[in-house]
């Protein structure tokens, strides 16, 4: 029995992900920030095959309990990929998930980044955060979420050839994210739905230039430039017709005296963002809900910051 629970808790691991929001405006795809909102999972690996899902919190009706649950499925793809699947066959799930699912917070993300580093601290940390990105970036499809959730801050991703590469740096200017929670899901699925197959010359140069903008200007720490970085042409727009009331919420953020406003991801979730010495945040949160309101949609507000660490072990 000693022996057991021994081998038990060297198996054992508590890890906590950050929630994320992809795009930020004109960055589609590329761009992503990790948020002070976390999911935590406690991961126990087994040498049997049985798989024991827990999960407390956000979405619990909604996550699978067995093999088809997504951190399960990250688990069992680090496994395979480090050469210990035959080692270990199963797995006890526990999670308590504060991210809304279906949102555009970065739920999956979390699921897979909260897998995969546990996993591997269990089995000795044989991957870099790199490696980890990369099987992170298989199983999401595209990097803009994970790699936010594991190395922190904001992040600009280039997939070339089937490799990622991520830059993650710290923002010099301290940002305060205000990100209105409407009380319906939507779908990526629905969300890239709803995307044009082609966009023109004036429009992917209307993105460039404000994507590059912001990057500049959160680098240097030029908060006077962030009002020109945050509009988009090649997604919201034709994704506002999901979110209703989408443009009055983005025009009372502004209006309240917020930087910029986007779509949380692919949405439903509504993000601003001002600075953390402006003192707007509770202004700016009571006018998003109640344009929200306004457009016969309840929606409760987080007031978040910039997550500077990424996924954390926090014990073994």
């Amino acid at each position: 029995m000693k022996k057991n629970l021994t081998d038990s808790k060297k198996n054992r691991v508590v890890v906590r992900v950050p929630g994320t929001s992809a795009n930020c405006g004109p960055g589609f795809d590329c761009l992503g920030l990790a948020t002070t909102i976390y999911n935590y999972l406690d991961l126990t690996l087994i040498r049997n095959g049985k798989v024991v899902v827990e999960p407390t919190g956000e979405g619990t009706e909604n996550i699978p309990k067995g093999r088809r649950n997504l951190t399960w499925q990250a688990v069992s793809r680090f496994l395979k990929a480090v050469g210990k699947d035959d080692e270990f066959k199963g797995a006890i799930i526990r999670m308590k998930n504060n991210v809304p699912i279906s949102r555009g917070l970065g739920s999956s993300s979390t699921a897979i980044v909260a897998g995969l580093v546990a996993a591997n601290e269990i089995v000795g940390a044989p991957l870099n955060r790199q490696e980890l990105l990369k099987l992170a970036t298989e199983l999401e499809g595209h990097p803009d979420n994970v790699a936010p959730a594991l190395f922190g801050g904001f992040t600009v991703s280039v997939m070339q050839g089937g490799e990622v590469q991520t830059f993650s740096f710290q923002p010099r200017v301290k940002l305060k994210l205000i990100v209105a929670v409407p009380d319906f899901e939507l779908s990526t699925r629905l969300a890239r739905k709803v995307l044009p197959r082609n966009v023109s010359m004036k429009d992917a140069i209307f993105n460039v230039s404000r994507a590059s903008m912001l990057i500049a200007a959160l680098v240097e720490g030029r908060e006077d430039l962030l009002p020109l970085a945050f509009d988009d042409a090649l997604h919201q727009p034709y994704r506002k017709k999901l979110v209703p009331g989408m443009s009055a919420v983005f025009d009372a953020a502004k209006s309240a005296g917020a930087l910029g406003a986007a779509i949380s991801g692919a949405g439903s979730c509504l993000i601003a963002f001002t600075t953390l010495h402006s003192g707007l945040e509770d202004k700016i949160a009571l006018a998003m809900t109640t344009a929200f309101k306004t457009a016969g949609v309840t929606a409760k507000a987080l007031i978040l910051d910039v997550d500077r660490r990424g996924a954390q072990v926090l014990r073994r």
